[in-house]
């Protein structure tokens, strides 16, 4: 994938907003050569900051144990978020950073040419949708996601939430059981 290699090696050098003055390395993201989902979280954790992968740590596990649920595995997936920099102290990142990683993430998706994309918390939905969707109301079902400039394309998402919201409730937690389900539909769609 010549494109995504391009761009992440782009990626690594950016300074755009203040986020590149407190992490150890950019975290562009993965992709398989052919990945038909491209998962999207919020930002790089401490262990994705260290690491530089996307959901290495906790997360990263719960996400994994659900993919191979549903029948998917990392290593045919792309995995990014909206933010390539880990935010101080691991908090939400602010719309003025994630406004200024857009175009990272708006090409990244471009380069990959998903059949689905899957946003992961409410982030990546703000991202997909625009600010002031509830994410309990856009789970479940299958919207149609185009991006600016490309309105020609559109991409089938599924909004679910975060692996660390999973794990926050609880095995037991709407989150965990949500995801599982949503992850579920994502791989029925390029089953197809």
């Amino acid at each position: 994938m010549t494109g995504w290699a391009a761009l992440a090696e782009e990626m690594v050098g950016c300074t755009a907003c203040g986020l590149a003055a407190t992490r150890t390395q950019v975290v562009p993201g993965v992709a398989a050569p052919e990945a038909r989902i491209v998962l999207i979280g919020e930002a790089p954790g401490r262990a994705e900051d260290e690491g530089g992968l996307p959901f290495v740590g906790r997360s990263g596990r719960l996400l994994d144990e659900l993919l191979d649920a549903a029948g998917l595995h990392r290593d045919q997936l792309a995995i990014v978020n909206t933010v390539k920099c880990r935010p101080p102290a691991n908090r939400t990142p602010k719309r003025i950073e994630a406004a200024t990683c857009r175009p990272w993430l708006d090409r990244q998706v471009r380069v990959i040419d998903p059949d689905v994309v899957v946003t992961l918390g409410g982030s990546a939905l703000a991202w997909a949708l625009g600010t002031g969707r509830r994410l309990r109301d856009a789970r479940g079902q299958v919207h149609r996601l185009r991006l600016p400039g490309s309105e020609e394309r559109s991409y089938q998402m599924v909004a679910t939430y975060h692996p660390a919201a999973a794990l926050r409730f609880g095995p037991a937690g709407e989150p965990r059981q949500a995801l599982a389900a949503d992850l579920q539909l994502a791989a029925g769609l390029v089953a197809r």
